[in-house]
């Protein structure tokens, strides 16, 4: 050991690594490889690994592979990378080999290095003849990528997606009494409800919940135990099933062996598919922060239907603005989920024969997604949502003016004669009851009952 180095020997020779660092010569040549980005896998990448690793070595030791002594040392340092004690060790950039082998060994010799410690002397573990035996970073990688999306999903994104959905339902029961233009492509359409809209924004965000949970039951089948090429050399024909058990067990998710391990490291068609319904997530948020923003823009030249929480000045230069920020946040947030999507799409078709090898970049776009997805529902519903309130007044308004109104009189006076009534109610800046009454369209007792504007937000026809 020299000038804060020591000495590591793999398989290609000799390396020098920083003397207080856990990992080995493995990951030494993986960091100056790959000075690429400076993006790290994140703290759920590294919990599944610690996770896989843990439950292994139990496995392993049940199953006479590994020295007892050995084995609980590993079991309390993967429990240890599982807990993130040790995230500053895990140095690897994500662009680095498609298979993410030299992260797996990083996790291996992380693990060796800290469970050799623990040992005290009594004992030295290997990175692969002990952390890794019966695995091949083949199928420890996607089984990871696996269980942290899965997890995440359950964790994060799920409960992040029911409290947005709540705050929603709440609002359109508040405002359900509250009548205003509809808008199709971007022009005055029949009335609506101010309820019925954000009823639909729930509606979006329910669908959205059902569409990931539906999606990450895929995730449940796991790679473990088809080892480098999916036939399952070196590896005990119950080291996966009862690895999966305890991997089950701990996260409370029912884990189950891949059916077909050629299928599991071969395709991530799973992955792919879950990326899916995160993009579909990411759609609805962008409809539902950009129909917000656009409701409460103004306050003097634009909609300004509903009043959003001032959460923070909007301007450098001019005072008193105030901006819908939480709005834009969601909106770059879809961005990001939908580019995401796109590059789990390229990443998942790079599945040439017995191995995809596009794993990394694929593994974090994937959980990148999630918590953005998650955080960003949090932040807008408690920040945005629950704050936003109707102007009763400003919507009452523009529905007086809105000569769509007349669409109303098509079953009393008929499409032509109601065509009229709305193009001179739009032209003349008078309401569309003005202009019936004017004309003498219909008896005034008739008015009053064509023109109900709630009876419009409802199907129906008059008796």
């Amino acid at each position: 050991m020299s000038d804060g180095f020591r000495t590591e020997k793999d398989s290609l020779g000799e390396m020098q690594v920083p003397s207080d660092a856990l990992y080995g010569a493995q990951t030494q040549r993986a960091v100056e490889n790959f000075p690429i980005s400076g993006q790290r896998f994140g703290r759920r990448f590294i919990q599944a690994l610690g996770l896989i690793k843990k439950s292994a070595a139990q496995t392993n030791a049940e199953l006479g592979h590994v020295d007892g002594e050995i084995a609980r040392a590993i079991v309390a340092a993967a429990g240890e990378v599982a807990d993130g004690k040790w995230d500053d060790q895990f140095v690897l950039d994500v662009y680095q080999t498609g298979s993410g082998t030299s992260t797996n060994m990083n996790a291996n010799e992380v693990v060796a290095h800290r469970a050799t410690h623990l040992l005290e002397s009594s004992g030295t573990v290997h990175p692969n003849d002990h952390v890794n035996f019966g695995q091949s970073s083949n199928d420890v990688i996607p089984t990871a990528i696996h269980v942290a999306a899965r997890v995440a999903i359950a964790e994060e994104l799920i409960p992040a997606l029911a409290h947005m959905h709540a705050a929603l339902a709440e609002k359109a029961k508040a405002f359900d009494g509250i009548m205003k233009s509809g808008r199709t492509h971007l022009m005055d359409a029949t009335p609506v409800r101010l309820g019925q809209e954000f009823a639909g924004y729930a509606t979006q965000v329910a669908k959205g919940i059902e569409r990931v949970r539906t999606a990450g039951a895929e995730l449940e089948e796991l790679a473990l135990g088809g080892t480098a090429t999916g036939t399952g050399i070196n590896t005990h024909e119950e080291f996966a099933s009862r690895t999966i058990a305890r991997i089950a067990a701990e996260t409370g998710i029912p884990f189950v062996e891949a059916g077909d391990h050629f299928e599991a490291q071969g395709a991530k068609d799973a992955v792919v598919n879950v990326a899916g319904a995160l993009n579909t997530v990411a759609t609805s948020f962008m409809k539902i922060a950009d129909d917000i923003r656009w409701l409460g823009s103004g306050p003097t030249s634009g909609l300004h239907e509903i009043r959003l929480p001032a959460i923070q000045p909007g301007s450098s230069i001019m005072p008193g603005k105030v901006n819908p920020v939480m709005s834009e946040a969601m909106m770059m947030v879809s961005a990001r989920v939908m580019g995401n999507h796109t590059t789990v799409t390229v990443a998942g078709s790079r599945g040439n024969f017995e191995l995809n090898v596009m794993m990394p970049v694929l593994a974090q776009a994937l959980l990148e997604s999630i918590t953005l997805l998650a955080n960003v529902a949090r932040a807008f519903t408690d920040r945005c949502l629950v704050g936003i309130e109707p102007n009763e007044e400003r919507a009452r308004e523009l529905l007086e003016k809105n000569p769509s109104i007349a669409t109303a009189l098509n079953p009393y006076i008929g499409y032509d004669a109601a065509a009229v009534v709305a193009k001179e109610s739009a032209k003349r800046g008078v309401s569309v009851r003005d202009i019936v009454r004017e004309k003498g369209l219909l008896p005034e007792d008739q008015i009053d009952q064509a023109l109900d504007v709630r009876a419009m937000t409802e199907p129906g026809l008059p008796e």
